[in-house]
């Protein structure tokens, strides 16, 4: 019986038909009123027990679910069972039905209202489009600023190469000037004319301070000059009077007499025999006395005997004894400038016009032993610089050389060359190095 019941009640049980969408939507629309049936149902729970059993359902969605056929199960029933009455059961399964979907609408949270869409992005307002090109008058003028950079760059390779081979030129031609000094030093060092060699070694360290050799011939050069020419203060064994046993009182005044009478030489020996005997007496007055006699004997000597070198020494011995006076600065300056313009001659005229200008117009008749003046000097000086830059193709520049030499003392043989300068720089103005050299004019005799 069991199992007739059983097979009965699978027939009856029908394969459920599945919803079609519009069933669907049926039971979509009416998902909401069970809910709000069930919100109000359950609106005496408190909101606490509500808010957490949405919070569990709010995934939860109803699923269709085909009721069975009761009255055909119950009349399948009564067949197998007479007598026995299902109404009671019958109306018992509905009422709990009922109670379970109830349960099932409580449960359920209210759905969510919809959420509005995202609202849209305003716009520019101006559509999109292709970038516009460039204008036509860009193009020439990019050209233009091309070509000018290039023009630019040019210009400055251009620049920077010229000023190398300037650069390169005045090097060589200093170093040629280097080498020639530092081989007329040798020369005068082997002669013996150590202050010259001097100058020429200075002068070749001024130049070039690494060049190979000059240290140390300059220091033996000094280390001569400080060997023949340091002052002993002492007279000479031809020049020392015959030793007397005259007090010291007496050799006093006795240098006093000499110096009143000018007579320098006497006064500097008298003075240094008795510093000899007696080193502490009347210490004060005898370096008085000294410095009188040695400046004025380094006076007489470079104005009077033409010596500048013996001059030099004796102003250099009175500046151990007091300060110079402004003459005797004067005349020690002007002659070092002298002596080292004269270092110059017929090597480098440039020079020699550099150091002469400035001693002929403050001692213009100041000589050395060759007995020509500064002022002399000068224009010869100037005459042979002319004739250099003539030869360098600087015509203008040697036309102003020949007109201060024929400032200072007309000569013909300035008046021609300097013409031929004006002319040649009247023609075609200074020229480069290699451009034909006119011949050079037949220098005066020296006096």
């Amino acid at each position: 019986m069991g199992g007739m019941k059983d097979s009965n009640l699978e027939q009856n049980q029908t394969p459920e038909a599945p919803l079609e969408p519009e069933d669907h939507q049926s039971i979509e629309h009416t998902q909401p009123t069970q809910l709000e049936a069930g919100a109000e149902k359950g609106a005496s729970e408190p909101a606490a027990e509500v808010e957490h059993a949405a919070s569990d359902l709010e995934v939860t969605r109803a699923i269709p679910v085909a009721a069975p056929d009761l009255a055909e199960a119950e009349a399948e029933l009564s067949a197998t069972l007479p007598g026995v009455p299902l109404t009671k059961g019958y109306e018992d399964t509905q009422a709990f039905e009922r109670e379970q979907a109830s349960a099932a609408a409580a449960s359920q949270p209210a759905s969510p209202p919809s959420s509005p869409p995202p609202p849209a992005k305003p716009g520019n307002g101006r559509p999109k489009g292709r970038p516009r090109g460039l204008p036509w008058f860009f193009y020439p003028l990019a050209g233009l600023a091309i070509l000018l950079l290039v023009l630019l760059v040019s210009g400055f390779g251009g620049y920077t190469s010229g000023i190398g081979m300037r650069k390169s030129a005045e090097k060589t031609q200093v170093a040629g000037a280097v080498a020639e000094q530092y081989a007329l030093g040798i020369q005068d060092m082997e002669q013996g004319l150590y202050g010259r060699a001097r100058q020429r070694f200075e002068y070749v360290i001024q130049l070039d301070p690494n060049y190979p050799g000059v240290t140390e011939k300059l220091a033996q050069v000094l280390l001569e000059l400080n060997t023949t020419a340091t002052p002993t203060l002492l007279p000479t064994a031809t020049l020392t009077p015959t030793p007397d046993d005259r007090d010291s009182q007496q050799r006093f005044d006795q240098a006093q007499q000499a110096l009143a009478a000018n007579d320098w030489t006497a006064t500097v020996d008298t003075l240094l025999i008795l510093r000899k005997l007696d080193p502490t007496y009347r210490a004060v007055e005898i370096d008085g006395l000294l410095f009188l006699a040695l400046r004025n004997r380094g006076r007489d000597k470079i104005l009077k005997s033409s010596d500048l070198e013996g001059g030099i020494y004796d102003l250099t011995l009175a500046s151990q004894f007091g300060p110079l006076d402004a003459e005797a600065q004067g005349l020690l300056s002007w002659s070092s400038l002298y002596i080292t313009g004269a270092s110059f001659w017929g090597i480098d005229w440039e020079q020699a016009v550099n150091y002469f200008s400035q001693v002929a117009p403050n001692l213009p008749n100041l000589m050395d032993g060759s007995k020509m003046t500064a002022t002399e000097r000068l224009r010869q000086a100037l005459f042979e610089y002319g004739n250099s830059l003539a030869q360098r193709g600087q015509y203008c520049a040697a036309v102003r050389a020949y007109q201060q030499s024929y400032e200072i003392s007309p000569d013909p043989a300035v008046q021609q060359a300097g013409e031929l300068a004006a002319q040649q720089c009247a023609g075609a103005g200074d020229q480069p190095a290699g451009t034909p050299k006119p011949k050079k004019p037949k220098p005066t005799k020296s006096p």
